[in-house]
């Protein structure tokens, strides 16, 4: 089966939701969807004799994994780096751009996170083969946009008209930011945000999601939570963005998750989403329940979105 015909992400970094379209999105879902029908026999060919380093200088589990699982399963390599910083030359004092310019010559593409925001373009700009963007400190999660979307999709049917709830760190959440960007492509969609006062969506940005056409309404408790919602998108505190510590003890769980909460403002058709890891904010009896999907449907669209989006990429 030819799954990359014509694909205009071919041998492109992809680093920001910002090169998305409607149109090319609706290719790497439909990518995925045909990913997700083959047996992992057939799909293993797409990526043979290629190999990608995978570079982590952030701590990972999810994305790490599922990204090392997608070039495996596509019939790929992997070249694995984790904690960079404490094992490369960079302790030395290497520059991002020496250590990108050596992994060009061992690999066809490399997936990155980083702890600074901005990092990635700088990456790009060091070398000649494809850059994922596997997280960048307090910027986009753009491969978890896509996972997240195509999620939704799959239950709505839409990424238009959608009513949806996003609660937690939207401060620094990179994974809030590169979802409601994604969802500015589209037409008429209410999102509610919910978060501590510190933690509230920056304004500047919030300003331009607005401007792209989305309803953003700020809320402040979960008793405003609407009943409507097609989506709930609970997201953790981040510890590691505090320089105060006794300050994230105060805020990392004002809103929690409940079976009581799910009952009072839920509804049937919903789903109830997370990017993980999940740090007190669900409680674990919500597990269970048919609409949570954050460790089932959630994380495996992430493996088949990732296996997309390299098979348009490389394959």
């Amino acid at each position: 089966m030819n799954i990359n015909s014509k694909s205009t992400l071919s041998k492109k970094s992809y680093i920001s939701v910002d090169i998305l379209t409607p149109k090319l999105i609706s290719n790497i879902f439909t990518t995925a969807d045909k990913i997700r029908k083959m047996s992992f026999e057939k799909s293993s060919k797409i990526l043979k004799g290629k190999l990608v380093t995978l570079l982590f200088f952030e701590p990972s589990s999810r994305t790490f994994s599922s990204f090392a699982s997608a070039v495996k399963r596509l019939g790929g390599m992997t070249l694995e780096y984790q904690n960079p910083l404490q094992t490369s030359s960079a302790i030395k004092g290497e520059t991002l751009e020496d250590t990108m310019r050596v992994f060009e010559n061992y690999s066809d593409a490399v997936v990155m996170r980083h702890f600074e925001k901005g990092t990635l373009k700088r990456a790009v700009d060091a070398v000649s083969i494809p850059v994922i963007n596997a997280g960048d400190g307090i910027g986009e999660h753009p491969t978890q946009a896509l996972l997240d979307a195509y999620t939704i999709q799959r239950k709505a049917k839409s990424l238009s008209g959608l009513t949806g709830v996003i609660v937690g760190d939207l401060l620094n959440g990179r994974t809030v930011h590169s979802l409601l960007k994604l969802l500015s492509l589209y037409k008429n969609n209410t999102i509610y945000l919910l978060s501590p006062q510190q933690l509230k969506l920056e304004p500047l940005f919030k300003s331009e999601i607005e401007r792209k056409g989305v309803h953003l309404i700020e809320i402040s408790s979960q008793s405003e939570i609407p009943l409507t919602a097609d989506f709930w998108y609970w997201t953790r505190v981040q510890k590691e963005r505090f320089s105060d510590i006794k300050e994230y003890e105060k805020l990392k769980n004002k809103f929690v998750v409940t079976p009581e909460l799910l009952e009072e403002k839920g509804n049937n058709k919903m789903i109830l989403m997370h990017p993980l890891p999940r740090v007190g904010d669900i409680d674990v009896r919500v597990d269970n329940d048919k609409r949570s999907v954050y460790l089932s449907d959630q994380v495996k669209n992430g493996l088949y979105i990732r296996m997309a989006l390299l098979s348009l990429i490389l394959g």
